[in-house]
């Protein structure tokens, strides 16, 4: 059964209880940190991959290899940055 799925009327009735709301919400942030670092791969590659690699091949040459690593780090940087003004802002 998956986290999401409601027990059944058989499951219920053999002394299953439901999750605790903290387990529920354990496995809610491990799904959103997943999905979060999933889409973060996937940014980064594409605008990465879209900037820095000009003749794709078997190899990355030197400044194929300089050019990914410069991009990761400013979208790390960028991402860092927005994350803290978004967690610093009164609400």
């Amino acid at each position: 059964m998956d986290p999401f799925s409601l027990p059944s009327p058989s499951s219920a009735s053999s002394g299953q209880s439901a999750p605790s709301p903290e387990v529920l919400m354990d496995q809610l942030k491990t799904q959103l940190a997943q999905a979060y670092a999933e889409e973060f791969f996937e940014t980064v590659k594409s605008k990465c991959f879209a900037r820095c690699i000009t003749k794709p091949g078997t190899s990355l040459s030197g400044s194929e290899s300089s050019c990914i690593s410069r991009c990761l780090d400013r979208y790390i940087e960028a991402t860092g940055i927005i994350g803290r003004s978004l967690f610093n802002s009164p609400h």
